[in-house]
């Protein structure tokens, strides 16, 4: 579960700014757009939360910060010890062009908090903390710190930190994350942590990062095709039915590659087997007289086809608790589709392990009292100066029943295009 984000230097983002997954105190869709966690000092989270902006404002920038921390965090141990960090500060200002790139991310795993802080720049990390709330005081567990003067680190451990932390420590390159090392080093305290960034975090750019093979691998699960069905069947697509059959590769399989694959053509090659197999998915439609007629899955929109390919990644975030971040999920599937999966999200019945969707989109149709609370809708503009700032349709103090999508489209929120006219 996320609580809270925030970014400085980098990018387009130049001083800190934060998204929060903390309720607001309005009290619109409570029981289906709300959840509580049972934290100490804390309220009710959001479920979902919806991103507007004009094209280069930052809201995608806002989505690569997660992916950093992300892959810094799950990649940083492996990398060459001269590798230089990938560094993108705002250019925009002369003093921030060698300021580190500050993280700061609030999360919760098998029901502890967590606070996670880093800086950076592309010669080393320059700050790493974790705070672990296993009680309502909080304790650090770890704290590193580089001192420039001195050209070394000062390094502060927790007693209740398990294991060998100073071997840890030792191994612990300038260019790599104290935690990521550790746990490549068995810590299995922090290990839990790493998972969250790892397993619990997805973040996608456009639907073809959404892995097709677990809907495959669902399907061939128990209950796993009437799962997809059930899946499809509240989307309203029309689909009876679901077939995927495996046939061996052809012989000019070879040339075929060659040539480059056809477009939307599977392939699968199973542990232990070193052929490859083409996947046949087949939809089924009721015909005029109730007979299944298949259709391959070339042959149904492009909508149809994300969704139905998607189905087991969708499933996997609900099953497992996941924060999933959408990138412009406007350009990937259709309006009612993705209605259909907010509504997901907002279902206790359907999203019990509380997984939380944060997605950027142009369509100014789910700017909707009847969908969104006002702490669940936020913008992303540049200032005069060029640097990102974020922030909810909260902060304009609207009412319940004022309609968000027309005051937005008269510029009242702010975060709309600048369109030159006379130039038209």
């Amino acid at each position: 579960m996320l609580i809270e984000f925030a970014v400085s230097n980098f990018r387009s983002f130049k001083s800190r700014q934060a998204l929060s997954m903390v309720a607001g105190n309005v009290h619109e869709h409570l029981e289906t757009n709300t959840f509580t966690a049972g934290l100490p000092g804390f309220g009710r989270f959001l479920r979902t939360s919806v991103i507007y902006g004009p094209n280069a404002a930052g809201k995608t920038n806002l989505l690569r910060a997660f992916a950093f921390v992300q892959n810094l965090i799950v990649n940083s141990a492996s990398m060459p010890p001269s590798a230089p960090l990938p560094y993108t500060p705002f250019k925009l200002a002369n003093s921030m062009r060698e300021a580190p790139s500050e993280f700061a991310i609030t999360f919760v795993q098998n029901g502890i908090r967590y606070e996670y802080s880093i800086a950076m720049d592309a010669a080393r990390i320059h700050q790493e903390r974790l705070v672990e709330y296993a009680n309502p005081r909080g304790r650090t567990l770890f704290d590193r710190r580089y001192d420039e003067a001195g050209e070394t680190y000062q390094w502060k451990f927790s007693s209740f930190l398990k294991g060998q932390p100073s071997i840890w420590r030792d191994a612990t390159r300038s260019n790599a994350l104290f935690l990521s090392t550790a746990v490549l080093l068995n810590s299995e305290q922090l290990l839990p942590v790493f998972e969250w960034f790892q397993k619990r975090l997805a973040i996608i750019f456009n639907t073809a990062t959404l892995n097709p093979g677990l809907m495959v691998q669902l399907y061939d699960q128990p209950e796993g095709r009437e799962k997809i069905l059930g899946f499809l069947h509240e989307a309203d697509l029309g689909i009876a039915d679901i077939g995927i059959k495996r046939q061996p590769m052809p012989d000019t399989f070879a040339l075929r590659m060659a040539l480059g694959p056809p477009p939307r053509t599977f392939y699968e090659q199973r542990l232990g087997d070193s052929k490859l197999s083409e996947l046949k998915i087949t939809l089924f439609h009721l015909g005029e007289d109730g007979e299944l007629v298949g259709l391959d899955i070339d042959d149904e929109s492009a909508g149809t086809q994300a969704l139905c390919l998607t189905a087991g990644a969708w499933l996997k975030v609900f099953e497992n608790g996941e924060v999933l971040l959408f990138d412009e999920i406007d350009t990937s599937l259709h309006p009612m589709l993705t209605k259909f999966l907010i509504k997901k999200f907002h279902s206790s019945a359907i999203n019990q392990n509380n997984s939380q969707l944060i997605f950027s989109t142009h369509n100014t149709t789910f700017l909707d009292n009847e969908l969104f609370r006002r702490d669940q809708i936020w913008f992303v503009e540049k200032d005069q100066n060029g640097a990102s700032g974020i922030y909810p349709l909260s902060d304009f103090n609207p009412r319940n029943d004022e309609n968000f999508e027309r005051w937005y489209l008269r510029g009242k929120y702010g975060a709309l295009p600048i369109l030159n006219e006379n130039n038209s």
